[in-house]
């Protein structure tokens, strides 16, 4: 068998299985930070419920681990900014108007190191998820991964083609870096228990739908953790 044939794999999803290239593949890990996903973190500090994105730790565990076996890159996201705000862009952006962070720090200063500030705790890829020496981070300030960031170069010194989408927050970050990345002719996959929603549950809903509709597929971690056992069998 051909190296070209070893590498492909068949993931079971919607609308329809895809094929895919584990050589030419990337899981990318978004946003899995204190700040969103750990207890005393800025989204708990903020209100948000936290049990949603507690609950894919273990599905992002096995399908890093199952993509690191077999060859794919693992590519993870981090979501912040400098101390002194100089890179979040002019106060009276809309992005900036909208931030609820910004609001809470300054409400509660104290509360600075648990928002998504390089350096401190809140910034940090938990513990549970934490990357291998090979793997690949990229800091981004924006909700898409490729705004003011080296992801598409990254992508490109790796012939990437083939993105499993996981991570937080699936209606904002999740979705907008894999729209950005539909529309640059990569191949966007969602797993759709890996990924948790910043909000009510019809935002999650709302997501699956438009990618297996219209950006992408939309898979499970069983289903893809199967189809990287496939390689070896």
């Amino acid at each position: 068998m051909d190296d070209h044939r070893r590498n492909m794999a068949t993931i079971e999803a919607e609308p329809e299985p895809i094929s895919i290239d584990v050589s030419k593949t990337a899981v990318i890990v978004v946003d899995m930070q204190n700040a969103f996903v750990k207890r005393g973190g800025y989204f708990d500090l903020a209100g948000y419920d936290l049990s949603g994105v507690e609950g894919i730790i273990s599905p992002c565990r096995k399908i890093i681990a199952a993509a690191r076996q077999k060859g794919a890159k693992i590519i993870y996201f981090r979501m912040g900014c400098s101390p002194d705000f100089s890179d979040r862009g002019p106060a009276d952006s809309p992005y900036n108007l909208k931030a609820k962070g910004l609001k809470l720090i300054r409400e509660k200063p104290e509360v600075k190191d648990k928002f998504y500030i390089y350096g401190a705790w809140g910034a940090e890829i938990i513990e549970e998820l934490k990357p291998e020496p090979e793997d690949i981070v990229v800091r981004k300030q924006k909700y898409d991964g490729f705004i003011g960031t080296n992801f598409e170069i990254i992508l490109g010194t790796f012939g990437i083609r083939y993105l499993i989408f996981v991570g937080t927050a699936t209606n904002l970050c999740v979705e907008s870096t894999l729209r950005h990345a539909f529309f640059l002719d990569y191949f966007p996959v969602l797993v759709s228990d890996a990924v948790s929603q910043a909000g009510p549950s019809l935002t999650q809903e709302a997501t699956i739908y438009n990618v297996k509709s219209n950006l992408g597929w939309v898979t499970t971690s069983e289903s893809f953790v199967g189809a990287m056992k496939s390689l070896g069998a």
